[in-house]
């Protein structure tokens, strides 16, 4: 096992009807920017229940947080703040929205050009403060509720922001509040958490025994709550279930102390970005391939997975390899996600543009020993055609 330090502050308000404790997590005098992205936080109630759990704080909100949240959106949520002097901010939506969350918190007190914040990547930002903030999560996907990440969308590019000073200081998970969510949402979600974990798990063995049985636990988890909660919105076991996977895939203990590829989501990111396809159906397009072309480098986490968590253990290795892909992108073809770029209406004389803007944005060199060249990428992508 690698050395790893392990924090993570965040705390996790977990179960049904608990919005009334917010006014409990906010200091009394706070003035508070709640903020969400489409209408649906306001059709199903979510928004109402917030507001109410906050009292008599002073409240502001801020609308229009789209998915993939955009740099200049975000600005208008940064002035706002500046403005009205706001001192504590609260996300309410999935991903996106805590993601652009996160930025505002980091951007607000910043007094340089706020644009070089999307500069850093998984280095880290070079900030000494940034605004408080909690989560209400209304979709189960990114972890971003309970982790110190986001991901911003500008100038044609997605753009990772990272610092110990974005955790959420609380996040409430009530699976209920997830219902309402269209199937594709769920199905998308079901993908991204999956991938976050063998993005963290598929590398190469470090003895790491308990992490690699954690994130065993989370992958059957989802193969097994996934089609529940999809055929049936409201059973609440389920959904709490999936809830929880996806926050404990990318809250940092399965993280610590291993390799870590992450190539599956840069590459997913140029999808999204060029080509509009959701988050989750571009790790569903990519994934198969990567593992795919790199057999040999992750060969023994794939027979290890192929064995732990498909029961995979008849046949030659490479048979066994195959057959653990082939389920992989059956069990996200099951959930109603394409996984072939061909049925998202992309060409493959597109690829090297996809390519190109992998070498713009310094992906040139992926995966967890970072020898994914883009000409590795390029096969890739090519891959991921229709057969």
């Amino acid at each position: 096992m690698q050395n790893f330090d392990f924090y993570n502050p965040t705390r996790i308000v977990f179960g049904k009807d608990r919005l009334q404790e917010l006014d409990q997590l906010i200091p009394k005098n706070s003035r508070v920017l709640v903020l969400y992205g489409g209408g649906s936080v306001k059709r199903f109630g979510t928004l109402d229940k917030v507001l109410a759990g906050l009292g008599n704080r002073t409240v502001f909100e801020f609308a229009g947080i789209e998915p993939n949240p955009r740099y200049e959106t975000l600005m208008e949520a940064v002035d706002l703040v500046r403005r009205e002097s706001v001192d504590f901010l609260l996300a309410v939506g999935g991903g996106s929205v805590m993601d652009g969350t996160k930025f505002v918190a980091a951007a607000a007190p910043f007094e340089g050009d706020e644009e070089s914040l999307l500069e850093h990547g998984f280095a880290g930002l070079p900030v000494e403060q940034a605004l408080p903030l909690g989560t209400v999560a209304t979709l189960p996907a990114t972890g971003s509720e309970m982790n110190m990440g986001a991901v911003v969308s500008h100038k044609g590019g997605k753009w990772p922001v990272m610092s110990p000073l974005l955790y959420p200081t609380f996040s409430f998970l009530d699976p209920s509040l997830t219902f309402s969510l269209p199937t594709r949402q769920v199905a998308n979600g079901v993908v991204d958490a999956f991938v976050h974990v063998v993005e963290q798990y598929v590398t190469y063995p470090v003895n790491a025994q308990i992490q690699d049985r954690t994130a065993e636990g989370i992958l059957k988890t989802l193969i097994e709550v996934g089609p529940v909660t999809l055929a049936n919105p409201e059973d609440y076991d389920a959904r709490a279930n999936l809830v929880w996977a996806a926050t404990s895939a990318l809250n940092g203990y399965i993280g610590v102390g291993v390799p870590q590829d992450w190539s599956t989501h840069m590459i997913g990111h140029e999808l999204t970005a060029m080509f509009g396809i959701d988050h989750g159906q571009s790790l569903a397009i990519i994934l198969p391939s990567v593992w795919k072309l790199r057999k040999e480098q992750k060969r023994e986490k794939l027979l290890q997975y192929a064995e732990r968590v498909w029961g995979i253990v008849d046949g030659s290795e490479e048979e066994r390899i195959n057959q653990a892909i082939a389920q992989t992108r059956a069990f996200f073809e099951s959930l109603g996600v394409a996984t072939r770029l061909d049925q998202y209406g992309v060409k493959e004389n597109q690829v090297a543009d996809i390519v190109e803007a992998l070498k713009a944005h310094g992906m040139t060199e992926l995966s967890e020993r970072g020898d994914m060249t883009p000409e590795i990428s390029h096969q890739v992508l090519i891959d991921a055609f229709s057969e």
